[in-house]
């Protein structure tokens, strides 16, 4: 069942993360209800400008049409006047036009020289040649910026010409009034705009935090529709706008819905694989236990018939009855190993921890192996501290030596194998070495996997592939570690290390090993026949 409570976690580790990631602002980001009335008057002021100036340019070209229009009115009505208007009078007439008119006149010859000159000041003989020339223009005179009309008399005075100045102010008149008013009508549209605006943004934005909450809500397992933060919710948002945040929250209800949909198909399939893994629990147990009781008869008849009880065996006899025993005890180590694997999956294999001298346990477990190494030139070698203790179950401790020695003695054709204890720190530590072939640096992550082996073919049919498996679960519920150092060609190593024993009045004799620490069934003499187990 590792495998279901995996699946279980990992399906409820996107809604912690999810969790966190909701409850506040990403960096970098700007609130809604602020950011959008600014953008409104911004807009606005920058639309006023421009329609200030627009309307201050257009008016003055307005008033530049209306100045030369009035100049050129004004001169051809002087004209028209001054040619039934006696030589003296002319002055008079021109100063009394000039003065109802609010503008400068001159009266002059076609060579340029004034004859009258009703304005502030007479312009150069040059310039008013040019006048003359352009008949009409733009012109700076005592009353500053002007628009000016030339029009010459008729005959017989049509040697004289009538030049009037209408004054042509810049800026226009009336530019102040109309930027006052824009910027009068600005406000007051601004204000509108930034009221309706303020309307909208608040309404978007309390429609936002809104989704938010209920989304924390559910990621939090407090919301609608959910009971713990285990429970995927169903029930969905309610959808309180038509506008983008509708159409967010419309496809939110969506995902949500197929994934409450995925999550009760994953929660159905997960259901059936723990009712299937405890079925197939409690079907190994079961085989396993139906086939020790023939399995022990078989073993005890064969000692006996080995003992000679009923009479002496020839050598034929005696070497099928080795054959009978040896099958016997591999078959009831898999048993065991299947046993074993069942107990730690239900959790009903209990430690029962004790001061265990792992010297004296080592040097049994090598004795044992001896008789796997006598046929290979292979050393077994012992090395390290006498008297270290380790708090733990002595039975297991024997049991995950076992595997690991037997392993070592399997694959190591020529050369050593060597166990070394030493104490670290709080730690006491077993070091398994061997000169054998090492194991691919591929297949190193997946060598306490259940059921997987490495080596040849042939080493892989021996066993279920679960030794090492086991192995590690024991020491890990001991609170020590396991670790696999390898090279192709130059062997493995194995290292474990189990709390040390910290009591030592309680320590039993350093001669003999804990009363219990005798092998479980099935790991005495031989080694284990699993062969290397990844």
């Amino acid at each position: 069942m590792p495998h279901v409570r995996r699946a279980k976690r990992a399906s409820i580790a996107p809604f912690a993360v999810a969790r966190r990631r909701l409850i506040r602002w990403p960096r970098g980001t700007m609130p809604l209800v602020p950011l959008a009335p600014a953008i409104v008057i911004a807009v606005g002021i920058a639309t006023a400008v421009a329609i200030a100036v627009i309307g201050i340019r257009q008016l003055a070209s307005m008033s530049d049409q209306a100045a030369s229009l009035r100049a050129e009115v004004l001169s051809a009505t002087l004209v028209a006047r001054l040619r039934g208007t006696p030589e003296g009078e002319r002055a008079e007439f021109l100063g009394l036009a000039a003065r109802r008119a609010t503008s400068e006149i001159l009266l002059v010859e076609q060579s340029g020289q004034v004859l009258v000159n009703e304005s502030f000041g007479a312009p150069a003989k040059a310039d008013i040649f040019q006048m003359l020339t352009q008949g009409k223009g733009e012109t700076t005179t005592s009353l500053g910026r002007v628009r000016f009309a030339a029009r010459p008399l008729h005959p017989p005075l049509s040697n004289l010409s009538v030049i009037t100045f209408v004054s042509a102010p810049s800026p226009p008149p009336h530019s102040i009034a109309l930027g006052n008013a824009v910027a009068a009508l600005t406000t007051l549209l601004l204000g509108v705009a930034v009221a309706v605006a303020l309307s909208f943004t608040k309404a978007a934005r309390d429609d936002v935090d809104y989704l938010r909450e209920r989304i924390t809500a559910m990621a939090r397992g407090h919301g609608p529709g959910a009971s713990n933060a285990d429970v995927i919710p169903v029930q969905p948002v309610p959808i309180r706008s038509l506008d983008q945040v509708g159409l967010l929250t419309a496809a939110f209800n969506l995902l949500i819905t197929r994934f409450a949909a995925a999550e009760r198909t994953y929660r159905a399939d997960l259901q059936q694989a723990s009712a299937m893994d405890r079925e197939r629990s409690a079907f190994l147990a079961g085989l396993s236990h139906e086939l020790r009781t023939p399995l022990n008869a078989i073993l005890g008849f064969a000692h006996v018939l080995e003992s000679e009880v009923d009479g002496p065996l020839s050598q034929d006899a005696r070497e099928a009855l080795s054959v009978i025993r040896q099958s016997g005890e591999h078959l009831r180590t898999l048993i065991d190993d299947i046993l074993d694997l069942s107990a730690l999956e239900t959790g009903k294999l209990q430690l029962s921890r004790r001061a265990v001298n792992l010297r004296a346990l080592v040097d049994q477990v090598m004795r044992e192996a001896s008789a796997a190494a006598r046929d290979k030139p292979v050393q077994l070698r012992v090395t390290g501290d006498h008297g270290l203790l380790a708090h733990a179950d002595p039975r297991r401790v024997r049991q995950i030596l076992t595997n690991l020695v037997s392993n070592a003695v399997k694959f190591t054709a020529r050369g050593s194998v060597t166990v070394h204890i030493a104490g670290r720190g709080r730690y006491a530590a077993i070091v398994v070495q061997d000169t054998g072939p090492g194991i691919p640096p591929e297949e190193t992550s997946a060598v306490f996997e259940e059921y997987r082996q490495t080596g040849d073919v042939r080493s892989r049919r021996a066993g279920t592939g679960l030794g090492l498996s086991i192995a590690r679960r024991l020491v890990l519920m001991h609170g020590g570690t396991i670790q696999l150092e390898s090279e192709l060609g130059r062997g493995s190593t194995f290292t474990i290390t189990l709390p040390i024993w910290l009591d030592p009045n309680r320590a039993p004799s350093l001669a003999q090993p804990a009363p219990d620490a005798s092998p479980p069934p099935g790991e005495a003499g031989g080694g284990r026949p699993g062969g290397r187990i990844a």
